[in-house]
Order: structure tokens, then C-alpha cells, then sequence
């Protein structure tokens, strides 16, 4: 994501953080039936196509990207619908934000042929989410006819954008800022915690690499928003990945070159079952990787990859429950060659 992780090549815990509304003024947040915020009203939000005002607290928020669905589940609303983006989860959202959207059955929508203007207008929104999307001015202008919408941040490239750059964006859009605030400001105090827990992490090298060969290459992450999650736990990212990068993303390194990668002290795979493993292992190239005869390799299961892949403020702390003691146990030499959850 945000990505936040990057789009993947193939496109293919935390419990929320509700937070209780205090004060008696008239424009503060009070809690509605369901225990959420009702935020303060009218609202407004920029965003890479202007700025849009929310005039009253939304009832029916319509998601068109791929993952803000956590993000407004963490400030205490749940979507009407819902976009898919991989994964095939319930509703389109995954384990780590399950507690939150409780009962809820929301609409799931397909971007894979462009915005469904049609189903969305169906939907009756009263305010559509796509911070994390491909939306353009062309469609914003569509879908602003249907409700007021809120694109992707300024400045943005399509699917790649910070998270908490987006979480204050969708916390302005329901009004809640304050509380979108102290959501990052909890999971950075986390972030800082795990570094302290584990100071074995601090300036050791880790690549993290998608899950298989691609088209002859290995696929990484070069140094930037990619790999922050690991950076704010005090590791460090090669530089040498920029020189296989195309555009911000992503770096292809070619079968025949991965040896650069043995000199990480860890490897970080974005595996998502067992057999991706055994994929892996099929390449004399991965076989001859050092971390990887030395027990220096983490390989994620599918929740733990796509928790990290999405870098919200529900998939973050399930990453951080998990995350620092496997690298902990790869620096030490002591990871197994397995899925690891």
C-alpha cells in the first residue's frame, strides 16, 4: 500500500479505535446508538480534485477504493458498500477489521472494469470515499453528482499515497479530525514501542520481496513509502534497490542478479501459502540466497501480507502484534522455513 503499500504487480490485531466523544457544546461530537462519533458538522475535506463539504453526518458512505473501508471503520462508521481489491474476504474486508464492521453486510463493488457509476448510484451514498483509488477527474465529476465524494489526496499518485496523509483526509470528510489525529498518533507511539522492545532490529538491512518470480525478475520494495513499516522499527532498507526500481513502487531484479540481495541481514517474503514457498524453493537463484541457507527469512502467511500490504489503522497493529519478533527471530538466524501468522 499505502500502501501505504503499492498496488501489487499481480492485482491481482487490531480492534478499532472508537474513541468516546466528550464536551456538551453544540459543535462537539456526540456518540450515535452504535457507539460511534457523530463528528462535527458541516465538514470539509481536501483532496486532489478540490475541496468537498459534507454537510451532516453520513449514513451511507459508499468506498470506491481499496482499503479505506479500515480507515472509516476505525472512526466508528461502517460502509454501505465496499470495494474489492484482493483476497476474496467477507464483504472485502479482512480478519483484522472483522470486530469492527460486526454484523454489517456491505455491498462489495468491482473496480476491475473502471467505477460502476450505475450500481453506486443505486446505493443512494450520501458520501463516497476514494483516497485509495484510480478515481479521475472524470469520474469524480460522476460520482459527485450522486454524492459528495472525496478523492484521492493532493499531489497523490493513483494508489499510493500515505496513510496517514488519507486518514486525516477521510477524518476531515466525517468530521473527525481529532480523532483521526490521535489514531496516528497511537499507532506511531506503537511503532516506537516495538523498536524499543526490540533493539536487536535496530539498524539491520531487510529486503521485502513479493511472493514469486515474475516474468524472470524478483519484485522489492526500494526505500520510500513502501517500506516505512519497517524503517519505523528501526531497520534499514538497501539502496542499491533503487537501481532496479521502475518509477516508486516497485524494484524488478533479475533472476540472475538476486545475489545482491544476500548481503541483507533479513528477507522479508510476502508469501501467502505453502505452496508459494515451494515456488520459491524451485529456483536454484532463491536457494542459493544466504539469509535463506541461514534461516534469515520470514515468509508471511496471506492475512499477515495482506494486513501489511493494506497500512491502515486496522491492519498496522495486527502487523505490529506479529511482525518485530519474526524479524527478531531472522536476525538471530532462527526463522523457519515456513508460513509464518
Amino acid at each position: 500500500m499505502a500502501h501505504h503499500i503499492g498496488r501489487r504487480t499481480v492485482l491481482l490485531g487490531g480492534a478499532a479505535l472508537i474513541l468516546s466523544a466528550c464536551g456538551t457544546d453544540d459543535d462537539e461530537p456526540t456518540s450515535s446508538g452504535s457507539g460511534s462519533i457523530r463528528g462535527r458538522f458541516p465538514a470539509t475535506a481536501d483532496h486532489a480534485y478540490g475541496t468537498t463539504t459534507v454537510e451532516s453526518r453520513p449514513e451511507r458512505i459508499v468506498v470506491v477504493g481499496l482499503t479505506e473501508q479500515d480507515t472509516v471503520l476505525a472512526l466508528g462508521h461502517t460502509p454501505i458498500a465496499t470495494t474489492e481489491w484482493y483476497g476474496e474476504q467477507p464483504y472485502a474486508v479482512w480478519p483484522w477489521a472483522q470486530d469492527a464492521l460486526g454484523g454489517a453486510e456491505p455491498t462489495v463493488l468491482s473496480a476491475t472494469d473502471g467505477m460502476d457509476f450505475e450500481k453506486i448510484a443505486s446505493l443512494r451514498p450520501d458520501l463516497i470515499i476514494g483516497t485509495n483509488s484510480g478515481v479521475t477527474n472524470a469520474d469524480y465529476d460522476k460520482l459527485s453528482e450522486l454524492a459528495p465524494t472525496v478523492a484521492a489526496p493532493p499531489g497523490a499518485s493513483d494508489y499510493f499515497s500515505p496513510w496517514p496523509v488519507q486518514t486525516r483526509l477521510i477524518g476531515d470528510a466525517l468530521g473527525l479530525r481529532p480523532e483521526a489525529d490521535r489514531l496516528i498518533e497511537d499507532i506511531d507511539a506503537r511503532f516506537k514501542s516495538e523498536a524499543r522492545k526490540h533493539p536487536e532490529l535496530q539498524d539491520k538491512s531487510v529486503v521485502f520481496l513479493q511472493n514469486a518470480v515474475s516474468d524472470g525478475s524478483y519484485i522489492a520494495y526500494p526505500p520510500g513509502l513502501s517500506t516505512q513499516f519497517l524503517t519505523s522499527l528501526g531497520l534499514t532498507i538497501p539502496g542499491y534497490l533503487e537501481e532496479y526500481a521502475r518509477g516508486e513502487e516497485q524494484s524488478y531484479i533479475p533472476a540472475e542478479k538476486i545475489d545482491v540481495v544476500s548481503d541483507a541481514d533479513v528477507l522479508l517474503w510476502a508469501t501467502e501459502k505453502a505452496s508459494d514457498i515451494d515456488a520459491l524453493e524451485d529456483e536454484a537463484t532463491f536457494m542459493n540466497l544466504a539469509p535463506v541457507e541461514e534461516g534469515r527469512a520470514v515468509y508471511t502467511d496471506g492475512t499477515l501480507a495482506g494486513a501489511i500490504y493494506f497500512t491502515t489503522p486496522l491492519s498496522l497493529p495486527y502487523v505490529l502484534d506479529r511482525l518485530p519478533g519474526l524479524l527478531s527471530d531472522a536476525v538471530d538466524g532462527g526463522a523457519p522455513r515456513e508460513l509464518a501468522s
